[in-house]
């Protein structure tokens, strides 16, 4: 940074300018001032719970940025005996880029046949459809986020702060929180139809994609405008800024709650349900179908996010990261197979179009035999099979006047 003593430029003090040691981005300084910095969260990772971490300072002086004092090693707390970062975070990055790819294959699989055929087309499979859409949005930002910041081990991080990736940031944070909203939504619509009798769902799904993608923009867009005023420093990647960061964290928080109070309600429900005499069945299978709704609704209400969604944000880092982000990246995945791939709908109408395509084929190549001409005219295996009812129908309707009597 430089700081000029007249307008017309004659002399310029060079004070210490932004500098990455590999572990911390230290801040700009005037000569003479001693910047102190907490230990890197990579030590907070990689220790025990009952450590304390110091703090580090560099003087500004003349010559630059002094030596660093104390160093890491001394006030920063490290498990030697335990994984190395560098391979506990490859070993993660790894864990979450496997089940993200997985969770986008399936996903899009899933939106290709929910898409096709019209009679899964309701109001139930439309909020399917805008989950698998937001899961799709947050595995593509997730990769385009570690491609921006991540793409070169020993890239400068105190120089990431272009327009560039200040937007992948916000888009980030836009799919996460688009996510969560979905899943919200997910819990409040099978909420509302237990109990409910009669509702009209196209006017709810009309508030549900407001919510969904309308209430994610408000947030995220009052989220960049504050950091863009009051916390404008590198990518928008650290969130050192509380308040600012209760923006996207309070509403994140509040979903998983209001899920989580729903998801117990339904469970509520579906025991009563389970209970009334109308019902089947003895005591044990009873429990048997609570068990499967109750597993069906984790992964589809998000539950396991409450896991660590209320403990500090410094506690057990190492297991919060596998969990949220090695395991959460496979929900995706989950979610389409429960929801799409086995259900019995979804497996009807696959089957009712394989055997009708089967049929049409095999019609095809018959009449293409026993009758070239047809074949040659153009005419397709259903056009065919639709010709060969009619004049079946046709034969029968003649022989029957042929038997009938004069009057």
């Amino acid at each position: 940074m430089y700081i000029c003593t007249n307008v017309i430029i004659i002399y310029c003090i060079i004070d210490c300018r932004w500098m990455w040691d590999n572990l911390t981005c230290w801040q700009p300084a005037k000569i003479g001032q001693v910047v102190w910095m907490p230990c890197p969260e990579l030590f907070e990772v990689m220790s025990e719970e009952n450590d304390e971490f110091g703090k580090v300072s560099r003087n500004c002086t003349e010559a630059g940025w002094s030596e660093m004092f104390p160093h890491y090693v001394d006030v920063c707390p490290f498990n030697e005996n335990g994984t190395s970062p560098d391979m506990y975070y490859v070993s993660v990055k790894a864990l979450y880029t496997v089940g993200y790819s997985t969770s986008l294959v399936s996903l899009t699989t899933a939106m290709v046949i929910l898409c096709r055929f019209r009679k899964l087309h309701c109001t139930r499979n439309f909020i399917h459809m805008n989950l698998f859409v937001s899961f799709i949005l947050r595995a593509i930002s997730v990769f385009i986020k570690d491609g921006i910041l991540y793409a070169e081990e020993d890239s400068n991080h105190c120089f990431i702060h272009t327009v560039e990736c200040k937007s992948v940031m916000v888009f980030f944070h836009y799919c996460v929180l688009s996510n969560y909203f979905w899943l919200f939504i997910e819990g409040l619509y099978l909420f509302t139809l237990l109990v409910e009798t009669f509702f009209p769902e196209k006017r709810y799904f009309y508030w549900y994609t407001i919510i969904g993608w309308g209430t994610p923009t408000i947030c995220v867009a009052v989220w960049a405008v504050l950091r863009a005023h009051f916390d404008n420093i590198g990518c928008w990647d650290i969130n050192d800024n509380a308040a600012i960061w209760w923006v996207i964290k309070g509403p994140v928080l509040a979903s998983i709650m209001i899920n989580f109070i729903l998801f117990i309600g339904i469970i509520i429900i579906l025991v009563q349900k389970l209970q009334s005499p109308d019902i089947g069945g003895n005591e044990s299978s009873i429990y048997l179908r609570l068990a499967r709704s109750t597993l069906l609704l984790i992964p589809l209400f998000g539950i396991h996010y409450t896991v660590f969604a209320f403990t500090p944000e410094d506690v057990s880092k190492r297991e919060r990261l596998v969990f949220e982000l090695g395991l959460g990246s496979f929900q995706g995945f989950v979610v389409a197979v429960l929801y799409c791939f086995l259900n019995g709908e979804v497996q009807s109408e696959i089957k009712r179009k394989w055997r009708s395509w089967t049929v049409n084929r095999y019609f095809a190549g018959d009449i293409k035999r026993r009758h070239p001409s047809l074949a040659s005219s153009g005419v397709n295996g259903g056009t065919q099979l639709s010709i060969l009812s009619k004049s079946s129908s046709q034969i029968r309707m003649s022989s029957l006047q042929a038997e009938t009597p004069a009057t």
